[in-house]
This record gives C-alpha cells, structure tokens and sequence, in this order.
C-alpha cells in the first residue's frame, strides 16, 4: 500500500501546515513561475496566489535581487542555500523589507525550488521594544531622583522670589517674576517626569479599540487637528484588546497630536487611523515567563514630511525631539505605556508617509485559532 492511498488526505494537511506557518513559503517552478504561495505570502507580496502563480518571481520582487541568484544557485547545486538580511524593499512591497531567505531544492519536481521568506523587521523591532523598556526603566530612576532633589529646593527658590517680589522697585519685578515663572516650568517638567516611576498596576478590561479611537478623534478634531482631515479603515471584526481604556486614550491622543504637528498647515494633511488583524507575533510579558500574542495592529498614518533618519532609531528614548519646544517625553511615555501591556510600539517613516505601529495582545480568552486569524482575507 503506497503512502498516498494510506493517507487520502496527506495534500490537504499538508496545504493546511504551509498555511499555517507565519513565514511566507513559495515554490517557483523551472520556468520561473510561482507555482505555490501560502497564505503568509499572499499577505507579503499584496497578491493573491491565483495572481501570483500567472507571474514569473522576477516580476514580483525587485529589478536585480539576489533571490534570483540564490534560486539560480540552488537548481545548479541541487543543495539548499541560506542568505541573511537580504533588502526586497520595493514599491511594490514596501519600504524596510530585509529578510533571511532559505532556499531548497524540491527532489520530486526537478528545476523547482522552495523559498521561506523570514521577515527581519519584525525580530529587529522586538530587539528594539526591549531597548525601549530598558530606556523606561531608566528614566523612572531619573524621575524618582529629580521628584525629591530638585522640587523641594525650587519650591524654596519661587517662595524667595516671591517675597522679593513685595519689596523691590518695579524695573526689577520682571526678573522675580522671570524666577517664578522659570522654577513653574522645570516643576511641570519633573511633574511629567514623575508618570515614569508610577508602577502601581492599572486595571485592565477588554476594551473595543474602535471606541477609543473614536474618541480621541473627536477629541483632536475639537482642538489641535480641528483643519486636519482624519480618516478611518478599520477590521469590524476586530476582538477586544485587554488594557487600560485611560491609558490607550493618552497613548493614542500623543500618537495624534504629533501627526497634527508633523502635518502641520499644508492644505493637503492628512491623518488615517488603521486596525488589523495580523496573528503570528509573540513577544514575553516584562516580569513574567509568560508569551502573549500580538494580533491587533493599530496605526496612526500621516502624510508630513516624515522622521529624519538619523533619529528614527532613538525616536521612542527620553529626551529624543524633532520639535523645538519639545520635552522629548510624550513617545517615551507611549513606549512605556504600550510596553507595560505587552506590546509593541514602531515607527516606519519615509517622505510623506510616516506610519506609528501599535502591536497588542487581544482581551484574555480570544486566542489565534478563532474566527478572527481564519478570515484575514484569503479568501
């Protein structure tokens, strides 16, 4: 009895596992054609597999990539080949697409090859998530030290001022009230400092994010984005997210307003607010052995002149601004925010279309085999 007639269904398992896997897989045949795509390569490559397999592999990545050397490489050797951080950022796929590539051969069809495709950015991203919490960390240090050795001795130097104030000649009132107004200014600076090392636990609930969305939007549609058009697309379908709704409205109105402020008054600015379905990313919880998925993507997108490269890298650190009145403190306090959940926060950033990625666990009880990762769209 042959293996195949032991087991009538061994085609579909084995279409149900590549589908499965969260890395894109294709095959591309001797003549260059992608004969099979799962559904993780639909997603990468924007394309249907229908679409995908009436396309010749040069049409779909860019002009000259070493995939094409690596395939070449492999029928020649009939042995498999590995390649790391390989750039395919195209148009067509995306800026900040470096990837591992593993390439081998298939013995059953000769001429064909296998092509797992391991996205890099996203391993990148969680390395940087952890310098993010380790700069938190920091900075909660910094803030518990200032709250006591610098607020107390200003609290001295105004309360001097003031009295000052009631007996000098009125050309140099200016001055006591310039120390007043000085000392007011570095308190509200230690102040928001002082969120840094608040670690007492808050409570979360499931929470739907289209709520929260909404109301961060009407509230900066009432205030700082009131000339700005925000638009929606957002997955209905969406499951709770388990956090803290305060917390989630301060993380978001942060992530709005610098979007307001990047787009600042050119006729055309726009901000969109996105939601998503994107299952397959783990990442361990700060203090626990625990590992929770992230699911749920939320972006805000705008079209200003985008981040200089030079401070992308640090963009999420204390004390790190584009902004010349800028304390540097608002996208650290997100970073801690979104880390003390459990998730990821990122920016992507290129000329007119800067996106902030938030990466978050659903609400407790909602796990990747519901409904929610089997109608992502591959229909």
């Amino acid at each position: 009895m042959t293996e195949k007639a032991a087991n009538p269904n061994a085609p579909d398992l084995a279409l149900a596992v590549l589908n499965a896997i969260q890395n894109p897989v294709i095959m591309v045949d001797g003549a260059g054609l992608i004969a099979f795509a799962n559904w993780e390569a639909e997603s990468f490559f924007g394309a249907s597999a229908g679409y995908l397999a009436r396309h010749n592999v040069a049409s779909v990545i860019p002009f000259g990539s070493p995939l094409l050397t690596l395939i070449d490489q492999v029928r020649e050797r009939r042995a498999p080949v590995s390649e790391y951080r390989v750039d395919l950022s195209s148009p067509r796929l995306g800026a900040d697409k470096l990837v591992d590539l593993y390439v081998a051969p298939v013995t059953t069809d000769p001429g064909s090859v296998v092509v797992v495709i391991q996205e890099r950015s996203m391993a990148d991203k969680i390395d940087r998530q952890l310098t993010h919490r380790a700069a938190a960390r920091s900075v909660t240090g910094l803030a518990s030290m200032l709250a006591h050795e610098i607020k107390n001795p200003l609290s001295g130097i105004r309360g001097a001022a003031q009295l000052l104030e009631t007996s000098v000649i009125d050309e140099d009132r200016a001055l006591t009230r310039l120390i007043c107004d000085e000392t007011d200014r570095i308190v509200s600076l230690v102040d928001r400092m002082e969120v840094f090392s608040d670690e007492r636990p808050v409570d979360r609930l499931p929470i739907n994010i289209h709520s929260v969305l909404d109301h961060v939007k009407a509230v900066a549609k009432a205030g700082f984005a009131r000339n700005i058009k925000i638009t929606e697309l957002y997955d209905p379908s969406l499951p709770p997210v388990f956090a803290n709704r305060d917390q989630l409205v301060q993380v978001f109105l942060n992530l709005i307003k610098n979007a307001s402020e990047a787009v600042g008054d050119r006729g055309d600015g726009e901000i969109q607010l996105t939601t998503a379905y994107r299952p397959g990313i783990r990442l361990s919880v700060a203090g626990t052995r625990e590992k929770i998925s992230l699911p749920l993507e939320f972006c805000v997108h705008d079209n200003g002149p985008g981040v200089p490269a030079d401070l992308l890298p640090h963009l999420f650190d204390p004390f790190i601004t584009t902004k010349t009145n800028g304390s540097g403190l608002g996208l650290a306090l997100v970073a801690k925010i979104i880390g003390g959940h459990g998730g990821i926060v990122e920016c992507d950033s290129q000329a007119n279309r800067t996106t902030f990625r938030v990466l978050m666990p659903a609400s407790r009880g909602v796990s990747e085999d519901d409904d929610f990762s089997k109608t992502k769209g591959h229909d």
